[in-house]
């Protein structure tokens, strides 16, 4: 999707330092069956796949030498493992919007296309400690038909349902409003609105990115790095995790049985 490729080009480096380079990588395009993933990431077993390649791209990134990884999906698929095997900084999306929000003492509400994420995403905010910030997660009518529209160049039908769901969302009781997904936030930020009846827009992705950049300078002059210990962040010798790269990750699939 061309336009969608631009706006994140220029959202993302408009967001941080001039000397600061942002390399933007996707899932496999055979992982989608349609231009965009609406249909399939409704299931948990397809973010358990999309988990695995995530962290596995986390992993790559700091052997590369980046300096930080983001997740820039609303759920945060394989954002623990990719913490574990990482040792840069490594941020998602959804937890990003929801610690920020919270910090800036606001309740905060989100608004998105796909029904079902409202099920992790509520299971996140639980586990980060802020259920009791969230006014709860509001449904685009319009759904997938609308955000497609949007990406090809027709973003009234769009507009009109995020507002409507934004406005349910701030008779909750939100004082923020955090999209639902990635590509809503591109839409609302190539159209310039920022706020509905003055409650404010988290733009997530320039968040999450303007925090990655953040966690990197603290990391440089040693006001906070990554813990060593623990299960979680305590790491085994890295010819070992080479050795389990070939073991799980370069192994072809096994034949499919015919029934």
């Amino acid at each position: 999707m061309p336009l969608l490729d631009k706006w994140y080009a220029d959202h993302l480096s408009s967001v941080v330092s001039d000397d600061v380079t942002i390399d933007i990588h996707t899932l496999p395009a055979e992982a989608y069956p349609k231009s965009i993933p609406e249909g399939v990431v409704r299931f948990g077993a397809v973010e358990t796949f999309f988990s695995t390649y995530f962290a596995q791209q986390a992993l790559e990134a700091d052997r590369q030498g980046y300096d930080a990884f983001v997740i820039g999906t609303s759920q945060d698929p394989g954002l623990r493992e990719a913490r574990t095997l990482a040792r840069i900084p490594v941020l998602g999306y959804g937890e990003t919007a929801f610690h920020i929000s919270a910090m800036s003492g606001n309740r905060f509400g989100v608004v998105g296309f796909i029904r079902e994420l409202a099920e992790p995403i509520r299971e996140n905010v639980a586990a980060a400690g802020l259920l009791h910030r969230l006014s709860g997660f509001h449904y685009l009518q319009g759904g997938q038909s609308s955000v497609v529209a949007a990406l090809e160049g027709d973003p009234e039908r769009f507009l009109q349902d995020f507002r409507a769901s934004a406005r349910e969302a701030i008779a909750a009781g939100a004082q923020v409003l955090i999209p639902g997904e990635g590509l809503p936030n591109e839409i609302l930020w190539s159209l310039g609105v920022h706020d509905i009846d003055g409650v404010p827009i988290i733009d997530a992705d320039g968040l999450v990115v303007s925090t990655a950049e953040f966690m990197v300078r603290l990391t440089r002059h040693n006001i906070m790095r990554r813990s060593q210990v623990g299960y979680w962040m305590a790491q085994p010798d890295g010819d070992y995790v080479d050795h389990l790269r070939s073991v799980f990750w370069s192994r072809p699939s096994p034949p499919r049985e015919e029934s």
